[in-house]
């Protein structure tokens, strides 16, 4: 029987892309024809001709750089920083009180088909048991909204694109693909109607006319988008390497500074995945069948524990508009010394099926407003999430420049949205790639690159993968020149470059510029996972030499099972010795449940990230000192658990495999290759975990032995 796994999936359309592979698998096992499967052949490969896509003329030399400090120091007469050694007693009342607060009943299995009377939780219509078994769907519907891939997914996706393949070699046209998998969509009851025709519709046209255009093979499809759950297939398609310019990399320290106790620093807010939702409704439906719920349109709720919260759900909902404002409000009102704002994408709704260019440019012109009223004067560095396209994921590169499918569009908008509070030198790299470089002050740049081409959903990167938009190489260019200036460096984007919807072959060459650059860049912001969690980068060559360390900020969406947070750093300020490392770091969350129960929400500092967990100071071999304990440590795992899930009731519990996956991914900032990082820790909870049953085992017999010798 399928059960919801015990770890956590990641955030974002996972459920679109089972909607697709399903739907298309279903259509394969209800072929009559034998004949018709060449696909499952291993020697097909459709004959559709490569054309490299033209050239373009982009040097990275010619365009301006800022190279003026952007940000003017406010002084704060009173300010103080407290948090590493003082703990969170002030919250240890309010803290009891949630601790006391029973396990939320409301919360429903993430899965795409619900029924209260099946035991998994799945329902199928009875002509299509058969077909089922056959491929094991419900695993692969399972595997992929999960990102628990297996070798039941991998065939999926080879037998579910050989049959697009062969359908398109075959004469269908686009509109009858296009019906298809909408008609066996629905049929099947993967999803309303409704979702399955919009789904068909956004996404179909896009996928037919890339899958038209590439010469790859089921194999090397998958293991493109899959990664190493389907083998690393080698594909002279998608293998490059970036150019390092000839200067020899500065000798490397053994182990960095820690910043100077009270010297000045920064504090920065970090907000990440609002995914407003402007049709959320207070009353509705919090238990529908579709991916997102909390609307009129998700119908009345069957009972009143079904009715969507009035400050959001725990279930598949985003943020209603109250709680962005009220969040806003709070933390205008809390942190009135904000220094600037990081700023990690994801404005959008999850309501993929049936979003527009429209909509999703007016959710984000009324975000940036909301953000210009509640901090004036405050300095905002964007990033561009992956749910600001539409449809979600798509991000052509610029030699896609159809007017029809171009990416200008949203791009064009954000320039002039993001000059609200960027200089004029960003607009070029903005308008091209939709990411930039500012100095923030003399000697500190902040580089905010677009992770959407590392995107393995994005599939325009078919086509061609190798360094879309020219980023990488700009991104080179501006680190050396860093280098030269003596500047230091904080990375922001979306996508963690580990996490496994970052394209391995991305992600590989990202890894080798961070390790090269180890001496510029001294931290790193992501989002999109909506968990509270980093990631780690080592020394390819030496990975006892932890070389760089990746903040992967809590969402404010509760979506889903997750209570809405923040978090707020400390950054080591302008100083004669400054490192500009991160000195602390603060999470702070609303309770979901109680908000709702008494009407009224409360936010409160989580947890210290240093005070928390015990650390003298945040840099990299500390991170890597604490991945450590937390394999060791039991009951400090269990506190990172809980702070990675920001407190939620909704959480599930963790046993050894959901441990091993946590650290794994805090180990991992290189993706698709957790073999490489993750066998001593794995190895590690094992052998822990095989003495535990052992203990329990013998326990349990010298009890039998003592009860009736």
């Amino acid at each position: 029987m399928t059960q919801q796994p015990p770890w956590p999936s990641p955030r974002g359309n996972c459920r679109l892309i089972a909607l697709m592979a399903v739907a298309l698998l279903a259509v394969l096992t209800l072929l009559p024809e034998a004949g018709a499967l060449p696909f499952l052949f291993p020697r097909f490969r459709p004959q559709i001709n490569w054309t490299q896509p033209p050239l373009e003329r982009w040097v990275i030399e010619e365009q301006p750089r800022s190279i003026e400090p952007h940000l003017d120091l406010v002084s704060h007469p009173n300010r103080t920083h407290s948090a590493a050694t003082s703990g969170d007693g002030s919250d240890a009342e309010f803290l009891q009180r949630l601790v006391n607060i029973r396990h939320n009943q409301t919360s429903t299995s993430r899965m795409l088909w619900y029924d209260v009377g099946s035991g998994d939780g799945l329902v199928y219509p009875p002509f299509v048991d058969k077909a089922l078994k056959l491929l094991n769907l419900k695993q692969v519907a399972f595997e992929i909204e999960n990102s628990v891939m297996s070798k039941v997914t991998c065939t999926a996706c080879r037998a579910g694109s050989g049959m697009l393949q062969h359908q398109i070699q075959s004469g269908k046209t686009d509109a009858e693909l296009i019906r298809m998998i909408s008609d066996y969509c629905t049929n099947l009851n993967i999803q309303s109607a409704r979702v399955c025709q919009g789904v068909a519709q956004l996404f179909g046209s896009e996928l037919i006319y890339v899958i038209k255009r590439v010469n790859l093979s089921p194999d090397e499809l998958c293991s493109f988008i899959i990664g190493d759950g389907c083998g690393d297939v080698y594909n002279p398609y998608h293998e490059w390497e970036v150019i390092f310019p000839p200067v020899p990399k500065p000798p490397r320290l053994a182990d960095l500074p820690i910043p100077m106790e009270a010297a000045p620093f920064f504090k920065v807010l970090h907000i990440s995945d609002t995914h407003y939702d402007p049709h959320y409704a207070e009353g509705s439906n919090a238990d529908c069948n579709e991916p997102l719920c909390c609307r009129l349109s998700s119908g009345r709720p069957a009972t009143p524990n079904a009715a969507a919260g009035k400050w959001g759900d725990y279930r598949k909902c985003d943020t209603p508009k109250r709680t962005v404002d009220h969040m806003l409000a709070h933390i205008a009102e809390t942190h009135k010394d904000i220094d600037y704002i990081l700023w990690t994408g994801d404005l959008p709704p999850h309501d993929v099926w049936n979003q527009t260019k429209e909509e999703n440019l007016a959710i984000i012109k009324e975000t940036v407003k909301q953000m210009v009223e509640k901090f004036p004067g405050i300095p905002i560095f964007p990033a561009l999430g992956n749910h600001e396209s539409a449809p979600v994921n798509s991000f052509p590169p610029p030699y896609v420049n159809q007017v029809d499918i171009s990416i200008s569009w949203l791009y064009d908008e954000l320039d002039v949205q993001w000059r609200r509070w960027l200089p004029q030198s960003v607009t070029h790299t903005v308008r091209r790639g939709a990411f930039y470089s500012v100095l923030v002050r003399p000697g500190f740049r902040i580089i905010s690159l677009n992770m959407n081409y590392c995107n393995n959903k994005n599939w325009w990167l078919l086509l061609n993968s190798t360094d879309p938009a020219t980023e990488l190489q700009w991104f080179i260019y501006e680190l050396q020149s860093a280098e030269f200036s003596n500047e230091k460096v904080h990375v922001i984007g979306h996508i963690p470059p580990g996490h496994s919807d970052c394209l391995k072959v991305w992600s590989r060459n990202f890894y080798k510029i961070i390790s090269r650059y180890e001496s510029t860049i001294t931290a790193q912001f992501y989002g999109h996972t909506h968990y509270d969690e980093f990631e780690m980068f080592y020394d390819p060559h030496d990975l006892n030499h932890p070389n760089s360390i990746a903040y992967i900020g809590p969402s404010v969406s509760p979506y889903y099972d997750l209570n809405p947070g923040y978090r707020v750093y400390y950054v080591d300020g302008d100083h004669d010795s400054t490192t500009r490392l991160v000195i602390d770091h603060e999470s702070w969350i609303m309770n979901l449940k109680e908000a709702n129960l008494y009407g009224y929400p409360i936010w409160y500092k989580l947890y210290t990230a240093r005070a928390a967990y015990n650390m003298k100071a945040l840099r990299p071999s500390d991170w890597n000192n604490l991945i450590n304990e937390l394999t060791n440590n039991q009951e400090l795992f269990e506190l990172y658990y809980k702070y990675y899930w920001k407190n939620s009731p909704a959480r599930p519990t963790c046993d050894a495999e959901c441990k091993k996956r946590l650290i794994c991914d805090c180990k991992s900032g290189r993706s698709h290759d957790r073999k490489h990082f993750c066998t001593d820790v794995e190895s590690k909870i094992d052998e822990e975990s095989s003495k535990s049953w052992k203990s329990w085992f013998y326990r349990g017999l010298t009890n039998s032995y003592v009860q009736f010798g």
